[in-house]
């Protein structure tokens, strides 16, 4: 019991020397950081002009396009009989894209036709009604006649027997609802023979109709350009019955293939307002103002570069959810200085922002500055220690970063020295640095 005793004291003694340990590293690491610096990388603050260049990757853009699709006719799918290829420059007017129009001048024949037929039943309805107007007429006389002979005869009663007065007067009667019946059947064959020049009438407007709508689809089947730009071919989306899969490859449009009514089949770009939109993190923002110069090489033109202008830098950072990084990005635009038929929007290129140099700045590698409590510091070489020292930062570019309040040749760490080396956890808890302020 003796010996399990004081073996329990020992462990306990030797418990709290640990603790005393730790206690002690801490506060010697809070007031004069960490002496072992053996394994610490060292760099050096120099003094020079710093070249503000930001490197970024862009997409290719127009800002002013007009889509050219297949016309909205109906009759089922057209076919493709002429098209100019991407990239031909073309002038206000140029035909880009044919269908074929036999089906449309199928129509007009055939429209053509109903309008000739309905002319003629134009015409045979006024003939007759002019005919049946003509019998109705010399049928009324008769009557009239016939009511009038029969009104004479009843006349006629008091020097007749009363039989054939009353004969007589059963004639006029029958003659006066003759006469009316037949007054009533004009009016009613006028109303038909209207009606019926009426119906061959809409017949021939809607034919005539139907003739210019299949007239006017022939017009369409030749797609003119609104304007004078470059040509930029679609890719056609029904070239596998519409069937499609991630990483699927889509040809363009090309002659023969049949397209649907309405479907985008070109753009005209204005090859002059074509730039490059990219997006630049907002460690470099400070770097980049309008007006500046910048090369761009794209991956479809590898060894070719082309020159432009920062046209406008977004005054508002965006950041997605999904990305790894806590810096928020900057919206770039960049002017071409030239134009060249073999771009097309869509295509990406690797962007060299030329910034302003720094003249005679003091700069330290972008791996030694770190991120305290909210503010910018470097770790200053102090005898057989480091020093923490908040700094200014001026401006950056990929490898330096220009600061104040340090002086040429001296050393910082480029790593931070008070954290333990073999705990990557704790490293990234206690701070961030390493060039990503």
């Amino acid at each position: 019991m003796r010996m399990k005793r004081r073996g329990a004291i020992t462990g306990a003694i030797a418990i709290a020397v640990v603790f005393a340990a730790m206690g002690v590293l801490g506060i010697a690491r809070r007031t004069n950081l960490s002496t072992s610096d053996d394994e610490t990388p060292i760099g050096r603050v120099q003094q020079g002009d710093m070249e503000m260049k930001v490197y970024g990757t862009g997409e290719l853009r127009s800002n002013h396009s007009i889509s050219l699709s297949a016309p909205a006719i109906g009759g089922g799918a057209l076919q493709i009989t002429r098209l100019l290829h991407t990239g031909i420059l073309v002038k206000k007017d140029d035909v880009i894209i044919e269908f074929d129009p036999s089906e449309q001048h199928y129509k007009v024949e055939q429209n053509r036709s109903e309008l000739l037929q309905a002319d003629e039943e134009i015409t045979k309805a006024k003939a007759d009604a002019v005919v049946q107007a003509a019998q109705d007429k010399v049928a009324l006389l008769k009557a009239r006649f016939a009511v009038r002979r029969a009104e004479l005869d009843v006349q006629k009663n008091e020097l007749v027997s009363a039989i054939e007065g009353k004969k007589n007067q059963l004639a006029l009667d029958q003659a006066k609802r003759a006469l009316a019946e037949l007054e009533q059947d004009t009016k009613s064959h006028s109303a038909a023979g209207q009606t019926s020049v009426f119906l061959a009438q809409e017949k021939r407007n809607k034919a005539k109709l139907a003739m210019d709508q299949a007239q006017e689809s022939i017009a369409k089947m030749r797609v003119l350009s609104p304007a004078p730009g470059l040509i930029s071919i679609e890719k056609n989306r029904d070239a596998m019955g519409g069937m499609m899969w991630e990483g699927m490859s889509m040809p363009d449009y090309r002659e023969g293939d049949q397209v649907q009514p309405g479907s985008s089949i070109a753009q005209v770009i204005d090859a002059r307002g074509m730039e490059i939109s990219c997006k630049i993190g907002e460690h470099d923002r400070s770097n980049i103002k309008p007006g500046q110069p910048a090369e761009i090489e794209f991956d479809a033109l590898p060894g070719q570069i082309v020159h432009g202008t920062v046209k406008t830098v977004g005054g508002m950072s965006t950041r997605n959810f999904w990305e790894d990084n806590t810096g928020g990005k900057f919206d770039v635009s960049i002017q071409l200085s030239s134009s060249d038929s073999r771009l097309r929007p869509g295509l990406t290129a690797q962007v060299v922002i030329l910034g302003d140099k720094r003249k005679n700045a003091l700069s330290v590698p972008r791996q030694a500055l770190f991120l305290k409590d909210g503010k910018r510091v470097v770790y200053l070489k102090n005898g057989t220690g480091f020093e923490q020292r908040e700094v200014k930062v001026q401006g950056e570019n990929e490898s330096r970063t220009a600061v104040e309040n340090l002086k040429a040749g001296a050393e910082v760490a480029l790593v931070d020295p008070t954290v333990p080396r073999k705990s990557g956890g704790s490293a990234k808890g206690a701070s961030s640095g390493g060039g990503t302020p």
